[in-house]
């Protein structure tokens, strides 16, 4: 099984698609920063203005693009040297975004090694939202009916993402767990949250200022929140006990979401997200090139490869969390390894 990995890897690096794209990057950093740039020096010239809204909800779309520049740095995806990579995270996630960049790393680096496996992958993990089984059996009263109706729930939850970021960020960087960089990342991220939060209140009306946080908030965590959702959610659950091979388990517990430029846009490039897991030093622009290799690859193995349109997945996705109790009731078995180069 491991083979099977080494054979693609080596057809994905013949094709030269983990080469690094720096002008698409430079010209994509330069304009996202640019836009940040401009939606606050709008919020300074449009006033005590309503129009506020519009302006709030255009940097909550900026916020998730830097977000997702970010997370492509921390995958070594934009520069060679490893230092320009995290330090260009680090400066996008705590400066630009508010979000702690060495407590999302952690997360993520988690997430990418056990996806949907219990106990390993944190974006599975009891929360408000009850993703597996096990989770929803130690549900009761108001809270086993509220999880039985979660996925209607979803989206409307995702609006509070935004906050649940700042907020588990600050606790991290103010807390007693170890991080590499608190020095940094500590008076960087508070500084980025209090001046933010402090000019909105100068330059605005208070009530105002209250609702251009929320649209700004709701839109961030939303975006952000639909960009890895319907990637994983409704994939098998892989019980924590249980070995997969690295090719399996990336590719049977991620879905592709098909759609044009504008899916492409909004979800970061994560809309290709078997390709991404398999290959995470990739670069965004490289992922759709590389698709038609996995997906053919993929075949000769007998290895089945999820692709849904953008709707289809969230249908998906809450008809899932809708029935979480009755998933997992076939025990987990991955699709045995093709004899295929042996």
């Amino acid at each position: 099984m491991t083979q099977d990995y080494s054979v693609l890897a080596r057809r994905v690096r013949e094709s030269g698609l983990l080469r690094r794209r720096y002008g698409y990057y430079w010209t994509h950093l330069v304009l996202t920063v640019a836009a940040w740039v401009a939606a606050w020096a709008a919020v300074a010239l449009v006033g005590g203005s309503w129009w506020q809204l519009a302006i709030a909800a255009a940097l909550g779309l900026v916020l998730a693009q830097l977000a997702f520049l970010g997370h492509e740095c921390a995958h070594r995806q934009v520069f060679r040297s490893r230092a320009w990579n995290d330090w260009t995270a680090r400066v996008i996630a705590n400066v630009l975004v508010g979000i702690s960049y060495d407590w999302w790393t952690a997360k993520h680096d988690a997430h990418h090694a056990a996806p949907n496996q219990e106990g390993k992958d944190p974006d599975v993990s009891p929360g408000v939202i009850a993703f597996t089984p096990a989770v929803m059996a130690t549900r009761r009263g108001w809270r086993r009916w509220a999880a039985r109706r979660q996925g209607w729930f979803f989206l409307p939850l995702l609006t509070l993402e935004g906050l649940n970021l700042h907020v588990a960020s600050v606790r991290t960087v103010l807390g007693r767990a170890p991080v590499p960089h608190r020095a940094v990342e500590a008076p960087l991220l508070l500084a980025r949250l209090g001046v933010s939060v402090g000019l909105l209140f100068v330059l605005l009306p208070p009530g105002l200022a209250t609702a251009f946080l929320g649209v700004q908030l709701a839109v961030f965590g939303v975006v952000l929140g639909g960009s890895f959702a319907p990637n994983h959610k409704g994939m098998p659950v892989v019980p924590a006990a249980a070995e997969v091979d690295f090719l399996r388990r990336q590719v049977l517990m991620s879905r592709n979401i098909r759609g044009g430029w504008c899916v492409d846009l909004l979800m970061g490039g994560l809309n290709r997200q078997v390709e991404h897991h398999l290959f995470p030093s990739m670069p965004r622009p490289n992922l759709r090139r590389a698709q038609p290799i996995v997906r053919a690859y993929c075949a000769e193995l007998g290895v089945p490869y999820a692709e849904v349109g953008f709707f289809t997945s969230y249908r998906i996705v809450i008809g899932y969390l809708n029935d979480v109790e009755n998933q997992g009731r076939e025990p987990f078995t991955c699709p045995v390894a093709s004899t295929y180069g042996r």
